[in-house]
């Protein structure tokens, strides 16, 4: 089937120009340009391809994005972030509220469809998903439900982003089991070409933050010197 991508732009100029690139490669791609009503859209409708600026009226691009991956439809959808600023701390911001990509205007078309291209080689679950049918996991106070997207650590919600929960659910439901971070690149970025094994170092950082009580002395994420990660034995 030909790939959807939703680009929610607000300026018309650079909407349409995307739009035009994109379809030339074959995909359909359809723009708006309110935030409320990309929402809406993500909501009812299944895409396969996210591309939004973060300064969009409604509703800001980050919030969109994180409230794309707290749904269902378009929970695991590759999202790229667009956005005027250039500086390290924006860029976390995004990627912390679950983007996959980010790239700065003014952007090169050839990049951006490089870009849109790997983000579209990443395999995705069938709606209905593996980790829909799975039991909850409850270990050391945390409780995973794969099928609510669920986490509590000690009786307390924790959100996260799709790859944070992820991570998390992967480790936990093989507690004590070591993953080098090469294998934990490719089971969680699955195929996506622009990270590296330190971006699994910095979601690992991420995830611990939001729970682990004191993410200077892990409880439940822990390295193993020289190999990588894993969840605490039981």
């Amino acid at each position: 089937m030909t790939p959807r991508v939703l680009v929610v732009e607000d300026e018309p100029n650079i909407r349409e120009l995307v739009c035009l690139h994109l379809g030339l490669e074959g995909y359909a791609c359809e723009g708006v340009g309110d935030g409320r009503e990309a929402l809406r859209r993500t909501e009812n409708e299944r895409f396969d391809l996210l591309v939004l600026d973060v300064m969009i009226p409604s509703l800001d691009g980050l919030s969109l994005c994180r409230a794309v991956r707290n749904g269902r439809t378009n929970h695991d959808v590759p999202i790229m972030m667009l956005t005027a600023r250039r500086e390290e701390p924006d860029k976390v911001v995004g990627l912390e509220s679950g983007a996959d990509d980010y790239l700065t205007k003014p952007f090169g078309v050839r990049e951006l469809v490089a870009r849109a291209r790997a983000l579209l080689r990443r395999p995705r679950q069938a709606p209905g998903r593996k980790e829909e049918s799975e039991p909850s996991v409850r270990i050391h106070g945390v409780e995973i439900d794969p099928a609510r997207r669920r986490v509590r650590v000690e009786g307390r919600d924790v959100d996260l982003t799709d790859q944070e929960f992820r991570l998390l659910h992967l480790l936990a439901t093989h507690a004590g089991i070591v993953f080098s971070r090469e294998a934990l690149l490719s089971k969680i970025w699955r195929g996506d070409t622009y990270v590296t094994v330190r971006s699994v170092d910095t979601l690992v950082k991420r995830l611990r933050r939001r729970i682990e009580p004191d993410p200077a002395a892990p409880r439940f994420l822990l390295t193993v010197w020289g190999v990588g990660y894993k969840f605490a034995d039981v």
